[in-house]
């Protein structure tokens, strides 16, 4: 398979760690909006976002690792246009008007698009679906982290006079236990959690006027508990520097017998690793599906989980 990456941030450059352990892959090139000279990342080309275009024909599939905030909703439709794509958009709230976008524009073009692939969305997605069905009458719940959250950390940075920035998403101890007993009501996620940023501003910025923009932030932070600290540039770099994350989807009823629970959880020592490694999964079945003429915008729930492994290896699995 001609692999492309669309950015250069931290999800860009786990994905290019990735396709160098992958025999099947063949990387075509990076297309970034930074300036990079060409094979100086994982002696990859780097190539002008401007001109991916002009490699129409050339890739197979293009893995679109731009941020959620601002991003993915303009450039995977527009990449569509061009090619089969898979993105890993992660504003939940957003997911269906970001996805008739995207399908309009891979239908016109035959083109396959597979959007919000990660860990969540994406494999909590498909936890969450299991549990419901085999657990109709029962809850579920997802707990993220303690840990980094890319799309959260990126929409820190993306505000003005933000210099850096860390998100951590916390749970709530105490609604983690009741939700493995059976005795979690609570559904509101904003509940369950707290979220602590860590940023470093502008030596000019307002940092009353940062805090309150923060807190309000729609689709990110505003009804949580949030809290912001401000700190130097030399405490980021010695104290933020690891992209750990974890989380836990857990599905539990109770019958006459007692309670039934199931759990989905995960650790990973990389966030961006281990949602490369999502991505790629999914991009080997996005270009089979778009051979098979399944055009337009898919999720993950749209993905013959056969798809993500060749023939041979999923059966083994059985």
């Amino acid at each position: 398979m001609k692999i492309a990456v669309a950015g250069l941030g931290n999800l860009g450059k786990a994905v290019l760690r990735e396709i160098g352990e992958e025999k099947e892959f063949e990387l075509v090139g990076v297309f970034s909006r930074r300036k990079h000279e060409n094979g100086g990342i994982y002696n990859a080309p780097v190539y002008p976002f401007e001109i991916i275009k002009e490699f129409k024909g050339k890739i197979d599939v293009v893995l679109n690792c731009m941020g959620s905030a601002s991003d993915l909703p303009r450039t995977t439709p527009y990449i569509a246009s061009l090619f089969n794509v898979v993105d890993s958009f992660d504003t939940h709230a957003l997911i269906p008007e970001h996805r008739e976008r995207v399908d309009k524009a891979a239908k016109t073009a035959e083109r396959t698009a597979i959007i919000s692939v990660g860990w969540d969305p994406g494999l909590f997605s498909l936890a969450r679906l299991y549990m419901g069905a085999v657990m109709p009458r029962g809850k579920t719940f997802t707990f993220w982290g303690q840990g980094v959250s890319q799309g959260h950390s990126e929409a820190l940075r993306s505000l003005d006079g933000v210099l850096a920035a860390r998100q951590y998403t916390v749970p709530v101890p105490s609604a983690l236990e009741r939700a493995k007993s059976g005795e979690l009501c609570e559904t509101d996620t904003a509940k369950m959690h707290r979220r602590v940023c860590y940023i470093v501003a502008e030596p000019e910025a307002d940092k009353e006027k940062l805090k309150s923009e923060i807190k309000s932030m729609p689709g990110y932070f505003k009804g949580y508990k949030t809290e912001v600290n401000f700190i130097s540039f030399d405490e980021f770099l010695r104290e933020h520097n690891s992209m750990a994350h974890a989380g836990h989807v857990i599905g539990c009823r109770k019958t006459e017998e007692g309670v039934d629970t199931l759990e989905f959880s995960l650790s990973a020592a990389s966030n961006p690793r281990l949602t490369a490694s999502v991505l790629l999964a999914f991009s080997k079945a996005c270009f089979k599906m778009q051979q098979r003429g399944e055009y337009g915008c898919k999720t993950v729930f749209d993905v013959k989980a056969a798809d993500l492994l060749n023939t041979k290896d999923s059966e083994k699995l059985l």
